[in-house]
């Protein structure tokens, strides 16, 4: 069981590699997929390279591709919470507020301010 998981994980990170290059979309896909499987390493990955891929020129963002880089740091900030990584994790949900301020990225940025308040897991 084990070696099929690192044969899938390797398949489909190959297959990220070439097929995802220039396309954020496929690297959210990708990163919530292995966030729902507990692949938190790869997850970070997939949504830092998102967050890449839509760092050059923010001023010419379509309005999906600010949702998309909105919902990459907000996976981004989840998966750094799984893994305890609370700093990083208030970042990254901070900065998803800033470009999508929805009420889920507001109380995301309340629940991990209150955690590192209470010094969970620092």
């Amino acid at each position: 069981m084990k070696q099929q998981l690192y044969l899938i994980s390797f398949v489909l990170i190959f297959f990220s590699l070439f097929s995802c290059k220039k396309d954020p979309s496929r690297h959210l896909n990708l990163g919530n997929w292995y966030l729902q499987k507990g692949l938190l390493d790869e997850a970070i990955i997939e949504y830092r390279e998102v967050s890449r891929l839509y760092s050059d020129n923010q001023s010419k963002l379509t309005r999906d591709e600010f949702q998309a880089l909105g919902k990459a740091h907000f996976k981004l900030a989840i998966a750094y919470t799984k893994k305890g990584w609370w700093d990083y994790a208030l970042d990254e949900a901070k900065r998803s507020f800033e470009i999508l301020p929805t009420k889920d990225s507001h109380e995301l940025v309340g629940l991990i301010e209150s955690k590192i308040e209470q010094g969970l897991n620092l």
